[in-house]
């Protein structure tokens, strides 16, 4: 009796193999990928899906196909992608927004930290705080410091309110223990830096991709940048941490997720796949100018990063009383 029960273990963990190694090839390499990004076509996550899966597809990896499915602030295709069934051909492509808007929305029916199986942290949107050239202030010192000064009085930008950008400029509010006042612009980092430009706030926490340009033209100054090292492209300019305010490193980010319950043997593959782009010259070549840095956490390097990100996103949203549009 014994023996048979030993043979039919056997037989269960073939069988078990086997449909593993089905599922995964099925998910990856027999099908086509449904690539979910849930923004309108030329953002950032848009373009880093196009160019990983051009990448992947050279690479003789399986086809991905992008599917911009926008709405709701993202919730729309971050939906649907919840709702996919776990084999591997559907997979989102999302950032900071992911988790933000699921603190500002309850009702929203995905939980971010239980309704994917994290894959890759794929880039960086590094910020930067910028003024007016014609500004007198020279560092993000000389900033903080009239903000102490004069509570209230200088006025910052940037897209909002509860945006990536306006939290993260709430926690530096509270690191540097000074106040202004927080003016939203809709519609993305260029309304806020037109307004820079205008002489009409005082500075703003912007994407590098949205003042990379003015910076080059010597039309906005940097002071800063909010994440936790130096832009390479702009080596002379501090990191708010080495400003004094230890610690503190926010940036943008773009990830790449599968629905809960994906096989580990998929996600592992699909992680594979894309840490492996991200090394590739042409892909790095293409992206670096657009101001999206490679990064390639992945697995639960990348659950433990967005766990972190929970908890600092909602304590700071509850203590600024930041409320959803």
């Amino acid at each position: 009796m014994s023996g048979f029960r030993n043979v039919a273990s056997c037989l269960a963990i073939v069988l078990l193999a086997l449909l593993n190694q089905e599922v995964l090839a099925q998910g990856v390499t027999g099908k086509t990928v449904r690539v979910v990004v849930p923004n309108a076509a030329g953002g950032p996550a848009d373009l880093l899906a196009r160019v990983l899966a051009e990448r992947i597809g050279r690479a003789q990896g399986p086809t991905m196909m992008i599917e911009n499915r926008p709405g709701a602030s993202s919730v729309i295709g971050t939906e649907a992608v919840a709702r996919a069934k776990p084999d591997g051909n559907t997979i989102l492509f999302t950032g900071n927004p992911l988790i933000i808007y699921a603190i500002l929305h309850p009702s929203v029916t995905y939980d971010p930290l239980t309704s994917f199986e994290p894959i890759c942290l794929l880039v960086n949107l590094p910020l930067v705080l910028v003024v007016n050239s014609s500004s007198t202030f020279l560092t993000v010192a000389d900033l903080l410091a009239a903000a102490r000064a004069h509570p209230g009085e200088l006025t910052f930008a940037s897209y909002g309110p509860g945006t990536p950008n306006h939290i993260v400029e709430e926690s530096l509010k509270r690191a540097a223990k000074a106040d202004w006042t927080f003016v939203p612009y809709p519609g993305g980092d260029v309304p806020a830096v037109t307004a820079l430009l205008g002489g009409h706030v005082t500075a703003v926490l912007a994407t590098y991709s949205s003042v990379m340009e003015q910076v080059k033209l010597g039309t906005l100054r940097p002071l800063a940048v909010a994440g936790s090292v130096r832009i390479p492209t702009l080596p002379d300019v501090p990191t708010i941490a080495e400003s004094g305010y230890e610690g503190f490193a926010e940036s943008g980010w773009i990830g790449v997720f599968a629905p809960a319950r994906t096989s580990k043997e998929v996600i592992a593959h699909l992680s594979t796949l894309f840490a492996s782009a991200l090394k590739a010259s042409e892909v790095t070549s293409r992206l670096l100018p657009q101001g999206l840095y490679p990064v390639g956490t992945c697995g639960a390097d990348f659950g433990s990063y967005l766990r972190k990100q929970y908890e600092e996103y909602g304590r700071v949203i509850r203590e600024a009383n930041i409320k959803a549009e």
